[in-house]
């Protein structure tokens, strides 16, 4: 999930790779870590939105395709509710951090804790 987290990815075909069904994938998903499988994938998605919204000149709906949301609506709607603030207003408040990436996906990565 985290290196192909653009992609189209279902808890079917994820339960699959693992040798689990569906429902008992999820359960033991959500046991390792916290949250459904949806919104472990959602969080990574939205992670990578806000290096790219920090990082590059690119489009909000180009960087919204980029990551793996179909819409431009579920995407801001998603962001919004992760990180607090729509896009837009994270991009002309956010600046580039002149430390090792390691470290600013570590300080800036959406937790599901608040």
């Amino acid at each position: 999930m985290d290196r192909d987290f653009a992609e189209p990815l279902d808890v079917p075909s994820l339960a699959k790779v693992a040798l689990m069904s569906p429902a008992h994938f999820s359960r033991r998903f959500r046991a390792a870590f916290g949250e459904t499988p949806h919104r472990y994938l959602q969080r990574r998605r939205i992670e990578r939105a806000c290096a790219m919204l920090r990082d590059t000149p690119t489009t909000v709906t180009e960087i919204a395709l980029a990551v793996g949301f179909d819409s431009l609506g579920t995407f801001s709607r998603t962001f919004a509710q992760i990180i607090g603030r729509p896009p837009t207003q994270y991009r002309s408040e956010a600046t580039p951090l002149d430390v090792p990436t390691c470290f600013v996906k570590s300080w800036t990565r959406p937790s599901s804790f608040g």
